[in-house]
């Protein structure tokens, strides 16, 4: 992608509207697109549950509270009765902190629970990948429950991967008034208007597939947002010399057999997460920015900067020169897979002001 003669903000204005843009093309083929038949389902069997319980907890991205808003809940739902959970906040800057100071304000004005009651009953609702099932096995953990019942109680399934909840499911979390949270299946609306958010969401979660853009587009746009940011000044003590140094000793110990690695653990080049990569991957980011002689504020200044970033990651990376183009797109799925692990540093990309 190219533009030209504006600012860095426009830039990034204009890669988050091209990829939402080309995200909402895509997902009007139903066979390609989230809102599958499976999540209309979903969506409506959620809607006639929520004049049934007593609140809704609402799980939301801490590095994209308002984007992940579930918009199914804004259309069918008393705010009087619905919670909203942030999750994935040790992947957000402290930007988010807004947020939640605004969350916990409305929470106060939240009426107080009939403890006359014998049985409550919450549901748990959210966009794909944002953790409600993780979040709904963690209550059911610490709930106040005797230890005869907690080998009688379901698990929700957790997974990596989004829409592995298929069913409504229920989980005892609390006895005394007995308190159930019900578990539901992800879901998105059949449409994203907002290009911005659509790329949000496709950046962050995975919420939306990285196939219907491609990852090299949404690498492009990651990277504009980290140049443009103080994440990679945190990264300063990483001398280069030193690093290089012990990259090069290791890459020989372990070629050679000389020595094992990693108490006794060989480890792999191909495996980007591995410490002595990252911090590789770290080092070239930083050196990139600092010692970039253009002007980032410039469009076509900070589009040359990361051409210059996905030459150095290949190497980085420990890619073969032999994949020519498809070098790009190796760069593309590791550097998205160590930000959204939070390897990378801490983002919140919503705007927030309260």
């Amino acid at each position: 992608m190219a533009f030209n003669g504006r600012g860095s903000n426009y830039y990034i204005k204009m890669l988050a509207s091209e990829i939402g843009n080309t995200i909402n093309k895509a997902a009007s083929n139903r066979e390609k697109g989230w809102y599958t038949p499976f999540m209309a389902a979903a969506s409506r069997a959620i809607a006639e549950r929520i004049p049934l319980v007593d609140f809704i907890l609402e799980v939301r991205d801490a590095r994209i509270p308002l984007s992940s808003e579930c918009q199914l809940l804004t259309n069918h739902l008393p705010c009087s009765r619905r919670i909203i959970v942030m999750n994935k906040m040790d992947l957000a800057n402290r930007s988010h902190l807004k947020f939640l100071n605004f969350l916990q304000a409305q929470i106060k004005g939240l009426k107080n629970i009939d403890h006359s009651r014998s049985t409550l009953t919450m549901m748990m609702v959210g966009i794909p990948n944002v953790g409600k099932s993780a979040l709904a096995n963690s209550l059911h953990q610490v709930g106040r429950i005797s230890a005869a019942e907690k080998g009688k109680l379901k698990h929700a399934k957790v997974s990596p991967h989004p829409g592995e909840t298929k069913d409504i499911s229920s989980l005892k979390i609390g006895s005394h008034p007995n308190i159930y949270v019900l578990d539901t299946p992800s879901i998105l609306p059949p449409q994203i208007l907002d290009a911005e958010v659509c790329s949000r969401l496709a950046l962050t979660a995975g919420a939306i597939s990285d196939s219907l853009i491609g990852e090299k587009e949404l690498a492009q746009y990651f990277l504009a947002i980290l140049n443009l940011s103080d994440e990679y000044k945190k990264w300063a003590k990483l001398s280069a010399l030193e690093n290089e140094r012990s990259f090069i000793d290791h890459k020989e110990e372990c070629s050679s057999g000389r020595q094992p690695c990693m108490k006794g653990e060989r480890q792999h080049f191909t495996d980007h997460t591995q410490d002595f990569i990252v911090h590789n991957v770290r080092r070239k980011l930083f050196e990139t920015i600092s010692c970039f002689n253009g002007d980032m504020q410039n469009e076509v200044d900070l589009e040359k900067l990361i051409e210059l970033q996905f030459t150095t990651l290949t190497e980085a990376f420990h890619l073969p020169i032999e994949l020519g183009d498809n070098a790009r797109s190796k760069v593309a799925t590791k550097l998205l897979n160590l930000y959204r692990i939070g390897r990378l540093g801490h983002y919140t990309l919503d705007p927030l002001a309260f």
